[in-house]
């Protein structure tokens, strides 16, 4: 895989270092532990000769020229974090170079790859028009104001799409990297998440990766939300396959390919993600979470989180303290 890390004069630092130390790193495990040659080819690049970052440490980019052919570009977040400030950097010449240099890599079969305040950058071509992303999430009235017609969902981590991917705030650029990672290789990916101690997210493990497979697949997006939204009242396939105007072994099989389980089991991760929030978050006891998640008590709750988890109820909460 090919990819091209677009820098901007006074970008974000941790949000490049943390994403070149994550490829790194996924070479190295593939030339060393997995018998392979490295799976992704990096390249620095800027559209000025002189780049600094936003801790004023010199980036050695190189020039833009005819035959780079990225198969990805990342564009890491600017250090601005007003939204003043923003909106002033995104009318630099730099960035509406940037941006055109964006339009003619999409041109030409590249796809983009945004964390945090670079997602804005995407934007500013016009590309995600229409479709859904997301962005950190503190920019979100920002993001939205100057870009209508973009699906904004900044609850979301992640948001693949046709044109490539936006992710959230700041350590969004960790996952935007172990997402990229993941498509060449889960077990790659599963390697360099341990090794960067990426289990900081671990309440969202059980369920993260179907999360992104579903945004694959339209039928997959559609159901889970549909999902989402009828936690409460409990799963039904045909219930669920009506509402999407599909038949329910359509569904069946859909979500067989896409997520590799059962339309239940994939119900079952969402229950697990929105009790792991109510157990972190709110001060009700396991019986009323449990009636929350479409459970009639406790103790059925407590035994999905174990299966799904390894963990009960008592180790999860205590994970906060």
């Amino acid at each position: 895989m090919r990819i091209a890390v677009l820098a901007l004069q006074g970008l974000f630092d941790t949000g490049l270092t943390v994403m070149l130390d994550a490829f790194s790193l996924a070479n190295r495990f593939a030339a060393a532990k997995m018998g392979g040659r490295p799976h992704f080819e990096l390249s620095i690049v800027g559209v000025r000769k002189k780049v600094r970052s936003g801790q004023g440490l010199a980036i050695p980019v190189q020039a833009i020229t005819a035959d780079l052919k990225p198969d990805w570009v990342i564009i890491p977040a600017l250090g601005t974090g007003m939204p003043e400030q923003l909106v002033t950097a995104l009318e630099r010449p730099d960035v509406r170079d940037a941006a055109a240099q964006l339009l003619a890599w999409h041109a030409q079969g590249a796809l983009l790859a945004a964390s945090c305040i670079g997602t804005f950058l995407v934007a500013e071509t016009g590309l995600l028009d229409h479709r859904e992303a997301t962005t950190t999430w503190w920019l979100g009235p920002l993001f939205r104001q100057r870009y209508p017609a973009v699906s904004l969902d900044e609850s979301r981590m992640l948001v693949p799409s046709d044109v490539g991917v936006t992710a959230g705030a700041a350590m969004g650029h960790l996952d935007l990297a172990l997402w990229l990672i993941r498509r060449a290789s889960p077990e790659l990916a599963a390697l360099v998440s341990r090794y960067l101690l990426a289990d900081l997210r671990s309440s969202q493990a059980p369920y993260i990766i179907p999360n992104h497979l579903a945004q694959a697949d339209p039928l997959i997006q559609r159901f889970e939300r549909w999902a989402r939204d009828h936690l409460k009242q409990g799963f039904s396939l045909q219930r669920a396959a009506a509402a999407l105007a599909t038949s329910a072994r359509t569904l069946q099989r859909r979500c067989q390919e896409v997520l590799g389980k059962s339309p239940l089991a994939y119900f079952q991760d969402l229950r697990v993600e929105h009790a792991q929030v109510l157990l972190h978050s709110s001060g009700l006891d396991v019986d009323a979470i449990a009636a929350e998640v479409g459970y009639v008590d406790g103790a059925t709750l407590r035994t999905l989180l174990r299966q799904r988890l390894g963990k009960g109820v008592r180790d999860l909460r205590a994970d906060l303290r």
